[in-house]
């Protein structure tokens, strides 16, 4: 049996209703499906002023998704790779320096069980949090913390 074909609105509205999307995500999702650029974008403005589509709501799920595993570099970066309005970036930005430093003691102590024992190990972890998108400041503090304290 087939499927009916799918309008381009029905569509967009199956996406939205699994995740949340940015424009510039949506638009390259839809443009296949989309006659011209015009039908597209008449669309996603229709979206975002019926408020299914909101780029404020997209970065905060994804920043919710990702603070517990990256640092703000990486969140960032991923944000801006969306297109997100300045402002919006420079807000998220403040928000996570306000836990950076604790989400990195947290990343690192579920990924090592122990502090580091040498130069080598301590470069390992270094690295480690690194990649992950964690400021120089972050990785210093986090590999300053005292794990008995915590677990007491």
């Amino acid at each position: 049996m087939l499927k009916p074909k799918l309008s381009l609105k029905g569509r967009a509205l199956r996406y939205l209703s699994m995740r949340e999307h940015s424009r510039l995500e949506l638009a390259r999702k839809l443009s296949p499906y989309a006659d011209n650029d015009e039908e597209l974008n008449l669309l996603l403005d229709w979206l975002e002023a019926s408020k299914f589509l909101s780029d404020q709501r997209f970065s905060e799920a994804l920043v919710h998704k990702r603070q517990a595993r990256f640092g703000n570099q990486k969140i960032l970066a991923e944000l801006q790779s969306h297109q997100l309005s300045k402002d919006d970036l420079c807000e998220i930005k403040a928000e996570l320096q306000e836990t950076e430093l604790q989400r990195a003691v947290d990343v690192l102590w579920r990924k090592f069980d122990a502090p580091p024992a040498d130069h080598r190990e301590k470069a390992k972890q270094m690295q480690f949090l690194a990649q992950r998108g964690f400021s120089s400041r972050a990785i210093g503090y986090a590999l300053r913390q005292n794990r008995e304290l915590e677990d007491s």
